[in-house]
């Protein structure tokens, strides 16, 4: 048998300022570090010590998993860092926020940018100083491959080679494993574990800094799902 937990990031600086943030890179707040502190204490008395951990490489996720190790004294295993586990990417509307930019374009049109499957926000231009070609963490990839703005299933399509070549392996691998991402990295593998659908999907939510347990059998069939 083995477990997967997923969890959010704790709370960050701009979802305290209601911001999009995307894969800008901010810090988490001191009641993010809180939350990250309380997942790590809960899987410690649970007992559901992990055994590898995978994280995107934005700040906020690895100060994230940096408590949670550290409070269930597991910061010693293996972790993996990818890109591929990065929050989506909002495009024009990183940094502007939610409330005013609902004012400027509507409701509906901001909730089709923010909860479709397939609808991205309008793209970031080439020469936008926040475009991730500037960001020392991407310049190892190739270029077609960063992303100036990105929908639910843009997030998905990225994610699923990394969850294939090595999340599932380290499954078969290890007892527990932990995930430390964002709200719609995680949302879209949640899709994928749990087979939801295009529409259903926008309805779900993901609370920062709440482990999503999976158990699996030895053929990694899910068996059950808890929110802890």
């Amino acid at each position: 048998m083995a477990n997967l937990i997923l969890l959010r990031h704790g709370e960050s600086e701009w979802n305290l300022q209601n911001r999009f943030t995307g894969w800008t890179d901010v810090s988490l707040s001191e009641n993010g570090k809180k939350e990250a502190y309380s997942a790590g204490l809960k899987l410690k008395e649970q007992n559901l010590l992990p055994e590898i951990a995978h994280c995107s490489v934005l700040s906020r996720a690895i100060e994230t998993l940096d408590i949670v190790l550290k409070t269930c004294e597991r910061n010693w295993i293996p972790i993996k860092k990818t890109w591929r586990l990065n929050e989506r990417h909002y495009g024009a509307l990183q940094g502007l926020n939610k409330e005013q930019t609902k004012l400027k374009y509507g409701e509906k049109q901001l909730r089709l940018w923010r909860r479709s499957y397939e609808t991205p926000p309008p793209s970031l231009n080439w020469d936008d100083p926040r475009h991730p070609r500037f960001d020392q963490r991407y310049t190892s990839l190739p270029k077609e491959t960063l992303p100036s703005t990105e929908s639910l299933k843009d997030v998905l399509e990225r994610l699923l080679p990394y969850w294939q070549d090595f999340i599932y392996p380290d499954l078969l691998k290890y007892q527990t494993v932990l995930i430390v991402a964002h709200g719609n990295s995680l949302r879209a593998l949640i899709k994928h574990l749990e087979a939801i659908g295009d529409n259903e999907i926008s309805n779900f939510e993901l609370a920062t800094g709440k482990p999503r347990l999976y158990s699996f059998d030895s053929d990694l069939n899910l068996k059950d799902i808890n929110q802890l």
